[in-house]
């Protein structure tokens, strides 16, 4: 791992005093076995290693909010007030026109809307002003070693959080994301940087917590490998005719992947608002309003877009955000 010689003195001075803390990693038996796999597979330096280990710290706030009860989930009509408001639309406004050239080479490449990557961005980081605070390394070590219940998971994550900050130069005590090791603007989890961060302006880094041309670039990219389809519709509002089985709805984050079609769904009652080819693929939705509810089919991109967010909710906030951005963008 390249570290610079200043890191490592740094480190180093403090080694004595870490390595016997109860809070850092530097004797835990996972994260000695984590060094035993990437000097043997990834001929990462062993001391290096341990000296980012002996300064990663335990967070008990990670662990509380890993571990907190989920809420209730909100129905649709409050839930898409978190994200449909005139703050975040006039400020991804701004992040559009700031980046326009940029969005719009991103759109070029793979085909995705320039309006949905401002969207994703907004939704997920407030065009990157609010993309964590926690360092990398404590986050995805004290789920790793301290939470069982999905250690496996993110020991995955931590390894490849240290293959990418040694493939990118990066320091890995100083990147900073969520609580859960989310980073940068578009949110990328370690495992998702690897396969999916792009350097988009050419500088040889994929930097997606200080370069949003990296991050644009990182999310196009994201929903271009997860089947973006250029120029295709993403959802239809739809009209319920008698009463259906729940079983044909989304539920939670089951059914999300199309696998019913136009014409099927439209024998069941659950008839499209305009033309779609019968043999088209879909997923229907139902959402709450504080009276009654509204119906939609979402098609393959909308499915590309619960692939961020394995959320329908998350989705339609996502899609109808960018048609707000798209909408004041061409006036």
């Amino acid at each position: 791992m390249s570290l610079s010689l200043k890191f490592a003195l740094a480190v180093a001075c403090l080694w004595s005093a870490l390595s016997c803390a109860a809070d850092n990693y530097s004797l835990h038996p996972a994260a000695l076995a984590l060094v035993d796999e990437l000097v043997e597979e990834q001929d990462f330096d062993r001391e290096q290693l341990l000296l980012v280990f002996a300064a990663a710290q335990r967070q008990e706030s990670i662990l509380t909010a890993i571990a907190r009860p989920a809420e209730k989930s909100k129905p649709w009509y409050e839930y898409r007030e978190i994200f449909l408001n005139d703050k975040r639309l006039e400020q991804g406004l701004e992040f559009y026109e700031e980046h326009r050239d940029t969005l719009a080479r991103a759109e070029r490449e793979t085909g995705v809307p320039a309006e949905i990557i401002v969207s994703i961005i907004g939704v997920e980081t407030y065009y990157g002003r609010i993309a964590g605070s926690y360092r990398v390394i404590d986050a995805l070590s004290t789920l790793a070693f301290d939470y069982p219940p999905r250690s496996e998971f993110f020991t995955g994550e931590l390894k490849s959080y240290l293959i990418l900050t040694r493939q990118q130069g990066f320091d890995p005590l100083a990147l900073k994301g969520s609580y859960a090791g989310a980073m940068g603007y578009g949110q990328f989890m370690p495992s998702s940087f690897l396969a999916y961060a792009v350097d988009f302006d050419g500088d040889g880094v994929a930097d997606i917590w200080n370069n949003p041309v990296d991050a644009i670039g990182s999310v196009a990219n994201y929903f271009k490998q997860h089947g973006w389809r250029k120029g295709e519709t993403v959802v239809v509002g739809a009209t319920v005719k008698g009463e259906v089985p729940e079983q044909w709805f989304v539920s939670g984050r089951k059914n999300l992947k199309p696998e019913h079609t136009i014409a099927e769904f439209a024998g069941a009652g659950v008839v499209a608002d305009q033309p779609v080819a019968p043999d088209t693929l879909a997923s229907a939705m139902q959402f709450e309003l504080k009276s009654g509810y509204e119906y939609w089919l979402g098609l393959q991109n909308f499915y590309v877009i619960t692939r961020y967010n394995h959320s329908a909710m998350y989705a339609m906030c996502v899609y109808q955000l960018s048609q707000r951005i798209a909408a004041r963008v061409a006036q």
